[in-house]
């Protein structure tokens, strides 16, 4: 009882249980607010290895702040989108890509009364397994990985066993769940993370077609009139027609849908964007020396397993990895220019001698 005790021990037992009863308010104010179909943090199916509860912030948000504080989100700072190693800065990132995922997740989140922690969550942490030069990168490590590699599948085992010197960041099911289940054939089991997944879709294609124009590969007029038509001449309007259109369609559903008609031409417009944009020789002309240099990479390491790091080296003798299994990981963390300058280091010969 807080009555026990000298006055500083009532003080400290006070302090503890508001700290206490903050966390557990914002849970109560979750059911007082939240749609009914929204996943609620006490209902949480909770992490694989047991955490004492916050006494401050609800799992979701603890995920959150562990995903945006991790190194593996850090480096998605100089990680290829799409457009690799452009010249000029408004290009987008892998970092910015999941921003704008995370704002589009969000906006949509809060006007179905879902649940924006959990939200946010999944979208900060659904590209974290992507390898550096973008798909391109992917494309290298699944052809020579003997197991095949999808960044996705990488993504949870980023937060699950690589970040944090091993120990992974030991997140909630429900936030793993969504991070797995963001591609297109995914199927995510909470509305959040159906957001995140639509949300996905509706931020590349609206910014790769932004950097395309930026990068003079097509114009707005070259974009097909049947899709500008339904969702719109600019990139605002665009975003602005496909947000809308989830929302008045699932509000008060226990799904996240689109109507017909929107949702088809969305489909359509990323289909254009594969032709136009994603196999564009101008966009897309170095790539071969990207793939080539992850694969090379792959087969160097595989070879040289003691030029690994440490914690990488342990996973293979102390905990059953495989060799390739590993090397991929090793790989797949790197960000672009630490990868080119790993491979300079392995292939130019270095001056020995001042003139």
């Amino acid at each position: 009882m807080i009555g026990d005790g000298t006055r500083e021990d009532r003080l400290k037992a006070g302090k503890t249980e508001l700290k206490q009863n903050m966390r557990q308010k914002l849970e109560m104010r979750e059911h007082e607010y939240l749609s009914p179909y929204a996943s609620f943090s006490d209902n949480s199916k909770g992490r694989d290895r047991y955490e004492e509860p916050c006494d401050i912030r609800p799992i979701y948000q603890r995920d959150r702040d562990r995903i945006l504080h991790s190194k593996s989100f850090r480096r998605l700072k100089h990680k290829t989108q799409v457009f690799l190693a452009p010249e000029g800065d408004h290009y987008r990132t892998r970092l910015t890509h999941t921003l704008e995922v995370t704002q589009n997740a969000r906006t949509i989140a809060r006007a179905l009364r879902l649940n924006e922690d959990l939200t946010e969550a999944i979208a900060l942490g659904h590209d974290l397994g992507h390898t550096p030069f973008g798909h391109a990168g992917e494309r290298a490590l699944n052809k020579i990985c003997p197991d095949g590699f999808e960044h996705h599948k990488q993504s949870i085992r980023v937060v699950e066993l690589l970040d944090n010197h091993g120990k992974g960041l030991n997140l909630t099911k429900e936030v793993r769940d969504g991070i797995l289940n963001h591609q297109t054939k995914g199927i995510p089991s909470t509305l959040e993370g159906k957001i995140v997944r639509l949300s996905d879709k509706i931020a590349y294609i609206n910014h790769d077609i932004d950097d395309a124009i930026r990068g003079h590969i097509i114009t707005e007029d070259d974009i097909p009139p049947e899709y500008t038509k339904i969702l719109g001449y600019s990139s605002t309007q665009r975003l602005n027609t496909l947000i809308h259109d989830i929302i008045s369609n699932s509000e008060n559903q226990e799904d996240i849908v689109m109507s017909p008609e929107v949702e088809k031409t969305m489909f359509e417009m990323r289909r254009y964007m594969f032709c136009s944009v994603y196999t564009n020789p101008v966009a897309k002309g170095e790539e071969q020396k990207a793939e080539e240099m992850v694969a090379y990479l792959f087969e160097y390491y595989t070879e040289h397993l003691e030029l690994l790091p440490e914690e990488y080296l342990v996973m293979i003798e102390n905990q059953g990895e495989t060799a390739a299994r590993v090397v991929c990981d090793y790989i797949a963390g790197m960000t672009d220019r630490f990868a080119v300058a790993k491979f300079k280091e392995l292939t130019i010969p270095r001056s020995w001698s001042i003139y």
